[in-house]
């Protein structure tokens, strides 16, 4: 030390480190709930906080800015304004990134504060006895508020006495899942973003209010400052709106699916060459010769390929351009991050899926996140833990998973409107929600999988909307097995439900597709409904009949209620259709191409039966 300066870790020894009273900033704020506020007294409910638990004087702490940090005593505190009356300590102790500050300057720019300093820039130097402890603990529950709950623009909001619920709670649930890695890392980066730009807009809307006031009524300029305030003003809002709709814990997830659906692909390289990429922790002679020989030996005639070699698979993804093979040899690989393929590459394990584990860290973001053409993925085995997003989401092009395994945390594989995927040979297991979600518009082809441990085996989302297309799926020789609920369940309206109660029993058709999807239908019902799909698309494949197993009855029922559900959704449609006064509606409900093909699939011991539906 020299000149009464400290360097080194002095000054944030002395001062209480906030994680020894991390763990109650929650427990504290939490217990606000329970007498809430307007936003415009936020301010004076603080500091009747702090009376009650602040010690008035006689600690010292460390005032902590940006370009230093110098030690003081406290000699008084005004808890209406909440800040601290301080004076240098005695020997002067400064650690500052600038040489020439000095002791002299120090004290003219407290003369400047008049010796008055806000508490969340003070952090309580330590003390032996304990006495100070309540205070340094209330400092930094005032701190923890405005740098992370408090936004400047709060005042100007509704002012009900809801603030806590309205915007303390969603505010303190993002950021301990932000901590807690629940969140997508694009996602918080947005959200910063956003929020640095809303406050540069106030700022500058601030001004320009504060602009106005002193200038004439009938100017030019205060016309000219009127458009630009509601510019600011409106462009405020869009980013206030943003961030609520990430705070709000129900509608950040469908935000961070919008942005990172939206990743571009990089296209072929500028030279048209493609690459092969290799990943291994550690490459051994005797599995580099195996490479070469089963999948590096270049063909007579074939153009020479470059090799790229990557000691792991996320660096590899991130590598790959249009076209690019990337080849996983054995091993354990930990990744921290999202396999966001946006270009057509083939992903494969070199052996078996169960000696290439994958496994993510990381709560808030999606394993495997697919946009691409054509993606086609096989021989691996993929691990999460703790996670809150799906293994793996194909949001749009065909993705293709061959020969994997997949250990999920919570949703499984979810296929999204207007995407296709085939899923081959694979087994998947785990799902805290549905092993696979299909969406409306999507195709989802499914054969020789085990899907089983799962809350529900398989989610059809609702396709009853207009706005709707129905997905086109096909099961076959899949075993869905062990899961909690049912083993496909098909989400539909209750209105649905409703209409197909109160349909008329007139026409054949409605008589054939009368099927009880409870209990067992009889040969009759069987044959109606069988010469009911042939005759409508003569492409449907039927479920065995001879068998009155619990496995083939699942077929069946899966079919009974998807063809009942598309049919009534043709209904729909010709009803809206002849609403509108459009007398051409087609009189035929089944001539929509049949999107579904299930045969041979297995269902055994799953909680509450082969097929369910869930009603919203």
């Amino acid at each position: 030390m020299a000149d009464g300066s400290l360097t080194g870790g002095g000054l944030e020894a002395a001062a209480m480190a906030p994680e020894r009273m991390g763990w109650a900033v929650e427990q504290e704020l939490a217990s606000l709930e329970k007498a809430d506020c307007k936003a415009s007294e936020v301010q004076e409910f603080t500091a009747e906080f702090l009376e009650k638990v602040l010690e008035p004087s006689g600690w010292r702490a460390v005032w902590h800015t940006n370009v230093f940090k110098v030690l003081v005593e406290i000699t008084d505190v005004d808890f209406a304004a909440l800040k601290a009356v301080v004076r240098l300590a005695e020997p002067y102790l400064c650690d500052s990134q600038v040489s020439t500050f000095t002791m002299e300057c120090m004290k003219e720019l407290l003369d400047l504060k008049e010796h008055r300093l806000p508490l969340q820039e003070l952090w309580v130097v330590f003390d032996d006895s304990g006495v100070f402890d309540q205070t340094a603990l209330a400092i930094e529950h005032v701190r923890f508020f405005y740098q992370n709950i408090w936004r400047s623009w709060d005042e100007e909001e509704e002012d009900e006495y809801d603030y806590f619920v309205r915007c303390v709670e969603p505010r303190l649930r993002l950021h301990y899942d932000i901590l807690e890695d629940r969140v997508p890392s694009g996602l918080i980066v947005d959200y910063h973003n956003l929020l640095s730009q809303c406050e540069e807009s106030y700022r500058k809307f601030l001004n320009l209010r504060s602009s106005l006031s002193n200038c004439n009524s009938d100017s030019e300029q205060e016309n000219i400052s009127m458009v630009e305030g509601l510019k600011l003003y409106s462009e405020m809002e869009q980013l206030k709106q943003k961030l609520k709709l990430i705070e709000n814990p129900l509608l950040r997830y469908v935000f961070g699916y919008q942005k990172n659906s939206n990743i571009q692909a990089k296209g072929v390289r500028s030279s048209g060459q493609k690459i092969t990429h290799v990943v291994s922790s550690t490459m051994m002679a005797g599995l580099l010769r195996s490479l070469l020989t089963d999948r590096l030996c270049q063909e007579p005639g074939e153009e020479e390929r470059e090799i790229q070699f990557h000691s792991d698979p996320l660096s590899a993804i991130n590598a790959c351009f249009e076209g690019d093979t990337v080849i996983v040899c054995p091993g354990h690989y930990v990744v921290h991050g999202t396999f966001s393929i946006a270009d057509s590459i083939e992903l494969e394990g070199y052996g078996l899926p169960d000696d290439i584990v994958i496994e993510k860290r990381g709560k808030g973001d999606t394993f495997v996140d697919c946009t691409g053409a054509d993606i086609k993925i096989s021989g691996i085995k993929f691990v999460q833990h703790d996670a809150v997003e799906g293994i793996l989401i194909v949001h749009r092009g065909k993705t293709t998973l061959e020969n994997c395994v997949l250990q999920c945390e919570t949703t499984g594989v979810t296929v999204r409107t207007s995407a296709e995927f085939l899923m081959k040979n694979s087994d998947l297991y785990g799902a805290k929600g549905a092993g696979i979600e299909i969406y409306p518009g999507s195709q989802c082809t499914l054969s020789d999988n085990g899907i089983h441990h799962c809350k529900e085996g398989i989610l059809i989302k609702d396709f009853l909307d207009e706005h709707y297309d129905i997905p086109k799926i096909s099961m076959v020789n899949n075993i869905i097995h062990n899961n909690e609920g049912y083993g496909v369940v098909l989400v539909k309206p209750t209105i649905f439900s409703d209409l197909q109660e109160n349909a008329e029993d007139g026409t054949e058709e409605n008589k054939a597709l009368k099927i009880q999807t409870s209990g067992e239908p009889d040969v009759a019902e069987r044959v109606d409904l069988e010469e009911l799909i042939e005759c409508a698309t003569g492409k449907m494949e039927l479920c065995a009949r001879t068998d009155p197993s619990e496995q083939v009855e699942g077929n069946c029922e899966i079919v009974n209620e998807l063809i009942a559900a598309s049919t009534q959704k043709g209904q729909i449609k010709k009803k809206r259709l002849s609403e509108l006064g459009i007398t051409q509606a087609d009189d035929n409900l089944m001539s929509q191409e049949m999107f579904v093909g299930i045969v041979g699939n297995q269902f055994k011991w799953n909680g509450k039966g082969s097929f369910g539906t869930f009603l919203f």
